[in-house]
């Protein structure tokens, strides 16, 4: 079969670019062909994934791009001609491709993959300023809880009827979490089901760091938690002088957290894949203390693959990973005490925390393995193509 992506961005550097990288890799393992297209936009100087781009930028304009990015609509019918792809697998396509691309799928087998809820909400995490949880549809409540200012709101509501009138071209919604899925059919989006992601098997590396360390990596932003970590270490480190909390990744955030970090935080920046594993691989438990809602939660599963517990908030389809005490701690969202306990206890206690990564491990390679992420689409692409022919075949 031949598979076209469609992704907003071809740079692997978040969790729908890896997993679109891993389902790309498999099924040319298996004979397939694929290829990837995306925007040209970019944070820095990582090299794409993407086969074919269009313009894309982070700048000024993203606001307006992101809504009707008419490039995007002539380069993908060039793509859609010239490489005739049997599945359209559209990823990400609201922060920069734009609804203006969907009427182009309505003669073709396309589905999408919803790697976050940016199709029901304009931030994608349904947070609200405050940290807490929005219960709202999309609409004048972002404007009066200021999760958008004017400028956004007014053309991001355009791309949001836009989505609506037009996102009938699929003939089917994937969902990467049961979470995920709920939450779009509450939304009033249908014919959905789910299709966990999947992660490279890992060697399960049972030399942990000789003192307790725990390892955040992500974005350094609100909506990861991080502030709430690091205010939960404070009491940590209290307990245990000697234990570290290694932070992996950049943003917004950071420059802050650093400045009024306890003792035994140490920033890491940006690092290279091998330099991540390396250190991960060293630590006694992972953190995850999202404030908004964890679609998946590539991050997770990579630890636990790696034979990692981790300990997270209680929030999106991390608990169906995460379970608590078995594969890892659930503790609730943005509450610095209970953090700030479950990880005293956890870097108390070297042997619990090998127990629950190896039950981590056992979980992984039996839920979240590639092979299976790949097989399920496989099936999936086969059953659609297989609908659409014998549409065709009965007209």
């Amino acid at each position: 079969m031949r598979i076209l992506f469609v992704n907003d961005y071809g740079t692997p550097n978040g969790g729908v670019e890896i997993a679109t990288r891993h389902l790309r890799d498999g099924l040319r393992a298996r004979g397939h062909d694929t290829k990837i297209f995306s925007s040209s936009a970019r944070e820095d100087r990582t090299s794409s994934d993407a086969d074919v781009e269009c313009f894309g930028t982070t700048g000024r304009s993203r606001t307006l791009l992101q809504t009707a990015n008419v490039f995007a609509w002539r380069k993908l019918a060039l793509v859609l001609e010239d490489f005739h792809p049997d599945v359209v697998h559209v990823g990400m396509c609201l922060t920069q491709l734009s609804p203006l691309i969907l009427p182009l799928l309505r003669s073709r087998t396309a589905i999408y993959h919803a790697h976050w809820l940016r199709a029901i909400c304009p931030t994608g995490f349904k947070m609200l300023p405050d940290g807490s949880t929005c219960g709202k549809p999309a609409g004048h409540a972002c404007l009066r809880s200021k999760c958008l200012p004017l400028r956004d709101w007014v053309p991001l509501m355009l791309q949001r009827q836009l989505w609506k009138r037009w996102s009938g071209v699929f003939d089917r919604v994937i969902a990467n979490s049961e979470a995920t899925r709920s939450a779009l059919e509450e939304a009033g989006v249908a014919n959905s089901m789910t299709i966990p992601c999947g992660v490279p098997n890992r060697p399960s590396i049972r030399l942990m760091a000789h003192g307790p360390t725990a390892f955040f990596a992500g974005r350094v932003t609100a909506q990861k938690g991080v502030h709430v970590l690091v205010d939960a270490w404070r009491s940590v480190v209290a307990d245990l002088p000697e234990a570290r909390l290694l932070i992996a990744g950049d943003g917004p955030e950071r420059e802050r957290l650093e400045r009024t970090a306890p003792p035994g935080v140490v920033f890491l920046g940006t690092i290279s894949s091998e330099e991540l594993e390396r250190l991960a691989s060293t630590a006694w438990i992972q953190v995850v203390p999202s404030l908004g809602f964890e679609p998946f939660g590539l991050v997770t599963a990579e630890a636990m693959m790696r034979g990692r517990g981790v300990l997270a908030s209680r929030v999106g389809g991390t608990p169906e990973l995460v379970r608590d005490g078995e594969t890892g701690l659930l503790v609730d969202a943005g509450d610095t005490n209970a953090l700030a306990d479950a990880l005293t206890i956890a870097l108390r206690n070297r042997s619990l925390c090998e127990r629950i990564g190896e039950r981590s491990r056992r979980f992984a390679e039996e839920r979240c393995s590639v092979d299976l992420f790949v097989d399920r689409f496989v099936g999936l692409y086969e059953e659609l193509v297989g609908r659409g022919r014998a549409r065709f075949t009965l007209q």
